[in-house]
């Protein structure tokens, strides 16, 4: 017979809907950071797309980053906020900002397009299971409820908002001639609250973009929790 607390939080995460991630399957979160002035990044680009359309463990997101723009194609979704996190990576890895490049929930850094680096990497991060709490979203018209279970340790909320897919005709600049297919790609993020290991709710409005994901970031860099896309 279970014991009457266990029987009660099982209740209240089938309760749930739709479940973002629970602390024991969360998705490992890849993050990408390209943009579309980048000769190199398309085949990083191509490898992200693979991910986000395949793979349900993982938690694909392409940041788009600004430092290309004045180099003959303005990205038109660059976001000062996605160099500015690729910037904090930087300075934590000791590599500097370069595209493409891929963290993989926020413990390491690879080139983007390097498969045989990041797909270990990915597997490795499975294994080591860094979740603090479980992770929910769900939709109550244009509101979102965001849940974060109890655990230990701190962190930062971040609400994610992304395109599921884009196509672009690239004018000039390095890719000048292609049209490039990119998924998940981030139009928007922020911090939304501090989490300080007690459960937390919160409530906010939905953020740029068609789709929506939340992280749970650790002082240190490191992803401990994260919810895949509402409806997934």
């Amino acid at each position: 017979m279970l014991p009457r607390p266990l029987i009660a939080s099982l209740g209240l995460l089938a309760a749930l809907t739709p479940v973002g991630a629970s602390a024991a399957s969360r998705p490992v979160v890849v993050e990408l950071f390209t943009s579309q002035g980048c000769s190199s990044c398309p085949p990083a680009n191509a490898y992200l797309n693979e991910m986000a359309k395949s793979r349900s463990d993982v938690l694909a997101l392409a940041f788009h980053v600004t430092y290309w723009d004045r180099l003959g194609w303005k990205d038109p979704f660059s976001l000062e906020a996605a160099t500015e996190r690729q910037d904090r990576y930087g300075h934590r890895f000791g590599d500097g900002s370069y595209t493409p490049e891929i963290v993989v929930d926020g413990a390491s850094s690879h080139v983007g397009s390097d498969r045989g680096a990041v797909g270990p990497a990915i597997e490795a991060a499975k294994q080591a299971g860094k979740t603090a709490a479980s992770v929910s979203v769900s939709r109550n018209g244009s509101d979102l409820v965001i849940d974060v279970g109890s655990g230990s340790g701190r962190g930062r909320v971040l609400l994610i908002g992304f395109d599921h897919d884009r196509q672009t005709a690239i004018r000039r600049g390095e890719n000048g001639g292609r049209t490039l297919e990119e998924a998940n790609v981030v139009r928007s993020i922020r911090v939304i609250g501090d989490w300080q290991g007690a459960a937390l709710r919160l409530n906010e409005k939905l953020p740029e973009g068609e789709e929506v994901a939340v992280i749970l970031e650790a002082p240190d860099g490191h992803i401990v929790g994260a919810s895949r896309p509402l409806g997934s």
